[in-house]
């Protein structure tokens, strides 16, 4: 028999039960309790990433919405990566490397950066390097090469796999000065070319992670330098928006199956939802010179500016939300019955109101990129 309906565990904190408030709050979070005491007080990375499905559930458990469970689990992987980055340090100083020779900063990219990670992540980082002598650059960029091989490495036995596309801090393309990222943010967006705009906006999302801060901060005065005013480089920015279209047909019908789909009733909500969405208010947040970089904040920080309204806003909040608790909720399935963890979910399983809600939800991110595209 189908689940109409479960009680919200909240109702037993105020629903005419007796006793302290702190003890009946203490009783509603005893499944979050029961998981961190399962993980423990020091487990391995490995043990410590697996659990995080658990805590996902205890989570849901306690209605939390999907974009704030979101947070915690990118709060949690950026715990593993300073861990992991402990670890290869410790490892480096007992093999007689020493300390690091100059300040660095490791960035975490993508949605990791921007704290939306669902399950399932790979690895996209970079590392900024305090500037130094040419004549020292071998001996500086090796202790680097070594650290970054190394906390990547721990990272992907622990669960969270190397990125395919090589972004991360491992590779020269995304280990580099603070001159040299300045240099390479003025190449970038210098004209208009596709994959030079293509690696700029793998960059244009990230967070310090581990490291000395102040490098992140003065990698973000070169974004608000270079940036905003490289009018032909936004341009192709918003072309490049109609490399992942809204899952919606011409008909504003949704728009599963397709080749790389699991089964013919499956829709990209990674792809052909999400996607889009952040990568048209990042182009609207960098043609306003905007430092945010959550996509929330980036639709706040545009509403402060007077760039948006802040009930066009606030939908575009409701839509993401709605978005990733569809992601999640197919994730946690897709977990639980040993499969993998991607960005589809089957038509099939929902119900005909969420098929109308997120035809809505896709219709108002098409929008939003249209605008975004006309504004340039």
């Amino acid at each position: 028999m189908q689940l109409l309906h479960r009680a919200s565990p909240w109702r037993a904190l105020l629903a005419g039960q007796e006793g302290p408030l702190d003890d009946r709050l203490t009783e509603l979070l005893v499944p979050l309790r029961e998981s961190l005491a399962r993980l423990g007080p020091e487990p391995t990375l490995a043990a410590s990433f697996a659990w995080q499905i658990e805590l996902v559930d205890a989570l849901s458990r306690l209605e939390l919405p999907a974009w704030r469970i979101a947070q915690l689990l990118s709060d949690h992987n950026d715990g593993l990566y300073r861990r992991a980055i402990e670890l290869a340090l410790n490892e480096m100083r007992g093999q007689g490397w020493g300390d690091p020779p100059v300040a660095f900063c490791v960035l975490t990219l993508g949605s990791a950066a921007r704290h939306e990670s669902l399950l399932g992540p790979d690895q996209d980082n970079a590392m900024l390097i305090a500037d130094y002598s040419d004549a020292r650059h071998g001996e500086i960029d090796g202790y680097f090469q070594s650290l970054s091989e190394r906390f990547t490495a721990r990272l992907d036995a622990a669960g969270i796999p190397l990125c395919p596309g090589h972004v991360m801090a491992r590779w020269p393309m995304w280990r580099k000065r603070l001159r040299e990222w300045d240099a390479q943010l003025a190449l970038w967006t210098a004209e208009r070319r596709v994959k030079r705009v293509q690696q700029a906006n793998i960059l244009l999302d990230f967070h310090p992670v581990y490291g000395t801060s102040t490098l992140a901060e003065a990698l973000a005065d070169s974004v608000a330098r270079h940036v905003p005013a490289a009018s032909l480089f936004l341009d192709e920015m918003a072309a490049l928006l109609d490399e992942s279209p809204v899952a919606l047909d011409r008909f504003g019908r949704l728009a599963g199956g397709g080749k790389e789909a699991p089964h013919d009733g499956a829709v990209d909500l990674k792809h052909g939802g999400l996607v889009p969405l952040v990568g048209a208010v990042r182009l609207l947040a960098l043609r306003h010179g905007l430092r945010a970089v959550a996509t929330r904040d980036r639709l706040a920080a545009l509403v402060a500016g007077g760039a948006l309204a802040a009930a066009e806003a606030a939908e575009l909040m409701r839509s993401m939300e709605r978005l990733q608790a569809l992601l999640l909720a197919a994730q946690r399935g897709a977990r639980r019955e040993g499969r993998a963890v991607d960005g589809w979910v089957g038509l099939d399983g929902l119900g005909e109101d969420q098929r109308l809600m997120l035809r809505h939800d896709l219709g108002v991110i098409r929008r939003l990129v249209r605008r975004a595209q006309a504004s340039s």
